[in-house]
């Protein structure tokens, strides 16, 4: 029975973890965090799994723990002393036939998203990976209407940012 559960998480899991990959890179701002929720999100998914009833599609279930495990470790984070990213500072030399506009723009996309709340944060993901509101709603637990009413004001809090 335990082989069971087993082999079946693996291949549903090996089917969706670019989902894990999503929502860890719009949570953390470098490798090592990535790799760390990741962890953390894997966990959580094997400890859960055998709750999933199969009410709603494997993936579905999978945003949902994967943000709330992204949201509950994040809002930890937020009371740690605040360091700076080397990263940040690092001068890089880039060849002059390299065109990095499309790089860039994901790079401002990226840094406006972690500038919103945590619920803003996953409607916007969700939102990115096409989901429909239907689904966008059961997945953070919200209404259909709500959905659409938080996705415009997130949306248009990222205008604001990029557009300031």
């Amino acid at each position: 029975m335990q082989k069971d559960l087993e082999a079946k998480f693996l291949l549903d899991f090996e089917q969706n973890q670019n989902i894990v990959h999503k929502v860890c890179r719009i949570y953390t701002t470098n490798q090592d965090a990535h790799n760390d929720l990741f962890q953390e999100v894997v966990i959580q998914l094997w400890k859960n799994y055998s709750k999933f009833r199969g009410d709603s599609k494997f993936s579905t279930w999978m945003y949902r723990v994967a943000l709330n495990t992204a949201i509950s470790l994040y809002r930890k984070s937020t009371r740690r002393i605040k360091t700076q990213n080397i990263d940040d500072f690092t001068y890089k030399i880039k060849s002059s036939d390299y065109d990095d506009t499309e790089e860039q723009q994901l790079k401002s996309l990226y840094s406006a998203i972690h500038q919103l709340n945590d619920i803003d944060k996953a409607l916007i993901f969700l939102y990115l990976e096409d989901k429909p509101y239907k689904e966008i709603s059961a997945t953070l637990g919200i209404t259909s209407v709500n959905a659409r009413v938080k996705m415009n004001r997130a949306k248009e809090k990222l205008k604001n940012i990029l557009n300031p």
